[in-house]
């Protein structure tokens, strides 16, 4: 008789029914493993989660001091009803994991969202080996091939300096979890840099983690007089078009994500710049991803799921995209 697969797809979510937990899920649940913080993965209401310990502090941060978070570190094994889970770095933000579940000899990986390009404001990403790989993959498309993050940061730099000879605040656009943090270690200072509160809440989580990042005043004190006009100032994308922006008027804006190699992409027409730097695997990424797992056997998620399981099955893997439903990545 075939046993039943190690873990299944349901409308919570990526649920292992041996383990009586569900990775990531997409309402709540009682158990539930979490790869990382960002909020389309770690959803209010659940009975338990376990996370990393870096990834705890910013689900306290978000959930609310009191979120029943149980914290185990890279690597280490942890039982759940006989099944052996263990958290991977994955590179995209903060905390952020791979979760490997083990049970009767079967091994599965589950890659959340993951990176591979370096950021020094989170563990980098380890291949983890597996029978099994559950790979995102947002940008599943060999289109998407993203620059050295070094490249970017002297691109922004450049753009930035320029503004600030012609007397104008730049306001850059970046997720205010992970994007946001990465940009402002990898930036070089021309100016004083600015931050909305929901960048500088998070930030905060960060330098309570360790990680070292410059200072950055709160956006509430910039004012368009002659010293900040040449600040920089790091906001969220929801922010564009509120009336948070008024105290900008006469900014240069640009928009910092992984879309932007897409050059007709409709937010990268509505501003003055668009920079290529994604916190998720570009399309070598997720090829190496795979590579390095070793698996037989991939299950793609989100984003260019099917294009990436057909690619992956005419190489000769068994691959097929699962849950597919969701279109992109919010907080990309």
């Amino acid at each position: 008789m075939t046993r039943p697969a190690l873990l299944e797809m349901t409308e919570a979510g990526l649920h292992c029914p041996a383990g009586g937990f569900h990775i990531d899920p997409r309402r709540p649940v009682e158990r539930a493993v979490i790869t990382h913080a960002h909020a389309d993965h770690a959803r209010p209401g659940c009975g338990s989660y376990l996370a990393t310990p870096q990834c705890a502090l910013l689900i306290r941060a978000r959930l609310g001091p009191g979120a029943p978070v149980r914290e185990t570190p890279y690597g280490r094994m942890v039982a759940l009803d006989g099944v052996r889970v263990s958290l991977h770095p994955a590179g995209h933000i903060l905390g952020s994991a791979q979760v490997r579940v083990e049970h009767r000899g079967e091994i599965w990986g589950v890659s959340g969202d993951y990176k591979l390009h370096p950021d020094p404001t989170c563990a980098p990403f380890e291949p983890l080996r597996c029978h099994t790989l559950v790979t995102e993959c947002t940008f599943g498309l060999p289109v998407f091939a993203w620059p050295a993050p070094e490249e970017v940061a002297t691109e922004i730099g450049a753009w930035w300096r320029r503004n600030r000879e012609e007397g104008r605040c730049s306001v850059l656009f970046a997720y205010s979890l992970g994007k946001a943090q990465r940009l402002a270690s990898l930036l070089e200072p021309v100016g004083p840099i600015f931050a909305h509160g929901a960048v500088e809440a998070m930030a905060a989580v960060y330098r309570q983690a360790g990680v070292s990042l410059p200072r950055m005043r709160p956006a509430a004190e910039a004012r368009a007089q002659a010293g900040d006009r040449g600040a920089l100032v790091i906001a969220p994308p929801a922010a564009e078009g509120t009336p948070w922006m008024r105290r900008f008027p006469d900014a240069a804006r640009a928009f910092v994500s992984g879309w932007m190699r897409i050059r007709g992409n409709r937010r990268r027409r509505a501003l003055d710049r668009g920079f290529v730097l994604s916190d998720h695997a570009d399309w070598d990424g997720i090829l190496s991803a795979v590579r390095g797992s070793g698996a037989e056997r991939v299950w793609t998620t989100h984003g260019f799921a099917a294009e990436t399981a057909r690619f992956l099955a005419e190489t000769g893997l068994a691959a097929e995209p699962v849950g597919t439903d969701i279109a992109d990545s919010p907080e990309e």
